[in-house]
């Protein structure tokens, strides 16, 4: 029962404009603390002839440091190459928005081996995954000015 005049914790499944929300409000609380507004989205895709989609990549921007989000290709063209393709074109893409530093976290049964074959180094992990698995959190310095070539 609620009291008027009293807070209401809800708690539910996934509430879009509540995300909505708290993206707007962390994105302004960031902003005033740090001085750098989020650049935004950045998004890499690959259609076959058909127009299926092969794979994808996105990724946020905020001052110079670009984050991968979700990187997937489909399971039949993984040997193709596009999640190379797709990271090189995400990193490029970084550069000229004036990124100097990208970061991906990425767990021990998906891809960490991937972004380290790509320059990506390890720079920390968290336990408790399902399975006895780790998310294990990674970087690159995409310039000579970034962290790590200094």
């Amino acid at each position: 029962m609620t009291v008027a005049g009293e807070p209401n914790l809800i708690v539910g499944e996934q509430d879009s404009e509540l995300t909505g929300r708290l993206e707007r409000e962390l994105d302004a609380f960031n902003e005033a603390a740090t001085g750098a507004a989020p650049h935004g989205d950045v998004s890499v895709k690959v259609t076959d002839a058909d127009g299926r989609l092969v794979g994808g990549l996105t990724a946020w921007v905020w001052g110079r440091l670009c984050g991968i989000e979700l990187l997937w290709v489909r399971e039949d063209c993984r040997a193709g190459g596009w999640g190379s393709k797709l990271i090189r074109a995400a990193e490029a893409e970084a550069v000229r928005r004036g990124c100097e530093r990208m970061m991906v976290s990425s767990y021990t049964f998906q891809a960490p081996g991937f972004y380290q074959h790509h320059g990506y180094v390890e720079v920390g992990r968290v336990p408790g995954i399902p399975g006895g698995h780790a998310d294990v959190y990674l970087t690159k310095a995409l310039t000579d000015r970034g962290p790590g070539r200094e």
